[in-house]
């Protein structure tokens, strides 16, 4: 792998105006693309299999003059204190305002709460329920401003109103305050890594190329593919975070390899061949996981992995072709300012070398060594104790309740909840399959009088026949919340007391509704979770294998990545259903943690726990093969990319915390999630627990059974077959007209590497040329 990306990356060096003429060109496909494509609107989640989706299947198939995918509205209107909704002028002012909704274009219906009966018990609270021909996403202006308006008219009359219900609901768009703070954080981090703002420049407009790209795209096949706007921005957010990491850790080799001496084309094709491979191999791992979430069976989610996944294999190519590409067009300014002045020829500045000068991650990692033992029960048992609320997670899918009290549809729930119990936001829908039954209509009465009896329900409906009269429905309200636990064991008990009718009428009884559907898909999550998260731990370890050649360093990965990942759950337990710190980020209603985040934040996590693991240890096993000792080793890994990763890592979190400000919440709690684990896995599990185990493991950690050793392949991820090349081999043609400067001005050991967030092992501590012959995956005794 590493030759074969060596010569990409010399090639797109040498061929730059093209490689950066084909990456223009496509960008303004793919956003010309978006243009001109039509928008999709969000849709419900599905889960293809489960009670509640078959009932909707069967009331699509029925009632299909009934189930129109139309917006749909709730004027939920308050009297005054201590009058009637349904005195005189009251009364007059409601019928009043939904008079301006007579005649609209796109409206369908708009009931009258005082014929259907929908007025609280008190008398103090009603509500209208208005049905259109369009989609939320397709009303008009004019449609939403007749909706507001009527709102306003019946409020000048002195009442409370409300707007409820799909109708005003918005496309969630990337674009806010948090996501450029995010971004600009990612950027002054780059600066202070790379001491230099073109390097820095160059990994930002490489991202953003990456992202724009997939967003176009995703854009452009909403309609066609039913992608949502969910799915959009999470290909924006895992593509800048990742594309600008690869970016990165390939430019960060690339100035560490001229820094040695090579030309310009030779460090490019290096870079690529070295850091690129592990952004290979860590890009697949994330796609990988992402496609993977297909298993569970929610098309949502599986839309959501793929685009993930699209955006991820995107960033990957960016970052091995238009990378290289501008390190021809930008020439030495890709060096930070101390690095061109030490390399002009004559020239009497020179950075201190690295063994002269240690930074932070040598120090680091020499603390390590001191106390290994210390450091891995610190950090596994302080990881262990925030992972504990884990153990109280919950699932489920947010509604209005999740929303901010200043949205109006917040505090339409919150009306209705007052007037007509806390179970009127959930009805579950019964659906009866009378097909089988020889009486339809006493099979219908039965399944009534049947659901009444169950404890916990408020009230029932009289069942409505299909015109075929082989289908009946009936609406029952729980006396208690959607997302309560007491309505999920409703949920089962009408479904355990409905069989007795089945076997006694020949009728088929579904229960179903959205309050239903979510509870089915939080149990179909959590039942996948394990599997999930077992298919997750054995690709690791499998794949960490191959790359690394040992079998106890995939082990360890998979426990810490386990570590990382139980942190992270505990933080949303800790934030979204008890509340900490939840004013910080605007949470104002605490609940379940939403049924897709843990197997979404394992997926992703996975990938990019990876990324960190490889980035890392690469440079550790690299210096172990040439014969370093473990310790010398690991302290080699951090003097070259403990500083780097410590950054990426910096950046990824930035651009995660950037989406914590949207106010859709599968968004949010996925920022909340994703920060915190990559926060956990970078700095604790990778710069603490690892080098921590490896100390304490020594040779071992690189040992392999001589079959695994015959039958893995190797991958090469190190580039090992690239070191018989001389630093400075211009084999290639020098078409760098960009960069004159003579390899020979800089001495190979006194490098500048701490201004670059690198340090090169001075010439004294490298070690000798025997070592290099040693096969991968055996060490000198």
């Amino acid at each position: 792998m590493a030759t074969f990306l060596y010569r990409v990356g010399r090639w797109a060096f040498r061929r730059r105006r093209l490689v950066g003429g084909l990456w223009l060109g496509a960008l303004v496909l793919a956003l010309a693309a978006a243009a001109v494509a039509p928008a999709a609107e969000d849709e419900d989640l599905s889960m293809p299999g489960t009670e509640s989706q078959k009932a909707f299947d069967l009331l699509d198939e029925r009632f299909p003059q009934g189930n129109s995918q139309g917006a749909e509205a709730r004027l939920v209107f308050r009297a005054p204190d201590g009058r009637r909704v349904t005195a005189e002028e009251n009364k007059e002012a409601v019928e009043d305002a939904l008079g301006l909704l007579d005649g609209g274009d796109q409206v369908a219906s708009a009931t009258d709460p005082y014929e259907t009966g929908a007025v609280s018990k008190d008398g103090t609270i009603a509500y209208s329920t208005i049905t259109y021909t369009a989609d939320a996403i397709d009303l008009t202006g004019p449609t939403k401003s007749a909706l507001e308006g009527a709102a306003n008219q019946a409020r000048d009359a002195g009442l409370t109103v409300e707007i409820g219900g799909s109708a005003l609901e918005a496309e969630e768009s990337p674009g806010g305050t948090t996501e450029i703070i995010g971004v600009v954080v990612a950027a002054v981090v780059l600066v202070l890594a790379l001491g230099s703002l073109v390097a820095a420049g160059l990994s930002l407009l490489t991202a953003f190329v990456g992202v724009a790209i997939a967003f176009g795209l995703v854009s452009a096949l909403a309609v066609p593919l039913g992608l949502t706007s969910t799915v959009a921005i999470l290909a924006l957010m895992l593509g800048l975070a990742v594309g600008i990491d690869y970016a990165l850790f390939i430019t960060s080799r690339f100035r560490d390899e001229r820094a040695r001496g090579s030309a310009p084309e030779e460090a490019a094709g290096r870079a690529v061949g070295t850091a690129g491979s592990a952004v290979v191999f860590a890009g697949a791992t994330v796609f990988i996981a992402l496609v993977g979430l297909g298993v569970v069976g929610i098309p949502e989610l599986t839309r959501m992995g793929l685009g993930g996944a699209g955006a991820v294999a995107l960033a990957v190519l960016v970052a091995l072709t238009l990378t290289p590409a501008l390190f021809g067009l930008f020439g030495r300014r890709v060096l930070s300012r101390a690095a061109r002045r030490a390399a002009r020829p004559g020239s009497e500045h020179r950075a201190p070398a690295a063994a002269d000068r240690q930074g932070l991650g040598t120090r680091w990692a020499r603390f390590v060594l001191r106390r290994p033992l210390a450091v891995l029960l610190v950090a596994g048992l302080g990881l262990g104790a925030i992972a504990l609320p884990a153990l109280s997670l919950e699932l489920g899918l947010p509604g209005d309740e999740s929303k901010s009290v200043e949205t109006t549809q917040r505090r339409a729930y919150d009306l209705l909840s007052e007037g007509f119990g806390p179970g009127f936001n959930g009805p579950l829908t019964v659906v009866v399959d009378t097909s089988e039954a020889t009486d339809p209509r006493a099979a219908a009465d039965r399944v009534v009088t049947t659901v009444r009896a169950v404890d916990g329900v408020a009230s029932v409906g009289d069942p409505v026949l299909s015109p075929a009269r082989d289908t009946a429905v009936l609406t029952a309200v729980p006396r208690t919340a959607p997302t309560s636990g007491e309505t999920k064991d409703l949920v089962q008990a009408i479904r355990s007391a409905a069989s007795g009718v089945e076997d006694d009428t020949g009728a088929d009884v579904l229960v179903t509704g959205r309050t239903a559907l979510n509870i089915d898909i939080s149990e179909a999550m959590s039942d996948a979770l394990l599997p999930y998260l077992s298919v997750v731990i054995g690709l690791a370890v499998l794949l960490l294998a191959v790359v690394f050649r040992s079998l106890l360093v995939p082990v360890k990965a998979a426990l810490g990545f386990l570590l990382s990942v139980g942190a992270a759950f505990g933080v949303l337990v800790a934030v979204f259903q008890w509340g900490w710190a939840a004013d910080l980020i605007g949470i104002e209603q605490t609940g379940p943690v939403m049924s897709l985040m843990p197997i979404l934040i394992i997926g992703i996590v996975f990938g990019l726990a990876m990324d960190y693991e490889v980035f890392l240890l690469t440079r550790v096993r690299e210096a172990y093969v040439h014969g370093a000792s473990p310790g010398e080793a690991i302290v080699n890994g951090f003097r070259y990319s403990g500083r780097v990763v410590a950054a990426a890592a910096v950046i990824m979190v930035s651009v995660f915390a950037g989406f914590i400000g949207m106010s859709n919440p599968t968004i949010q709690t996925m920022g909340v999630g994703l920060a915190a684990a990559v926060a956990f896995d970078a700095f604790v599990v990778r710069m603490a627990i690892v080098p921590a185990v490896l100390a304490l493991l020594g040779h071992r950690a690189w040992w392999l059974p001589r079959i695994l050793n015959r039958v893995l392949p190797n991958v090469d991820i190190e580039g090992e077959r690239l070191s018989t090349r001389a630093p400075g081999s211009t084999t290639a043609p020098d078409t760098t007209a960009p960069d004159t400067t003579a390899p020979d001005t800089t001495a190979p050991d006194t490098t500048v590497q701490d201004t670059t967030a690198h340090a090169t092992v001075p010439e004294s501590a490298a070690p000798d040329a025997t070592a290099q012959r040693l096969p991968v995956g055996r060490h000198r005794n």
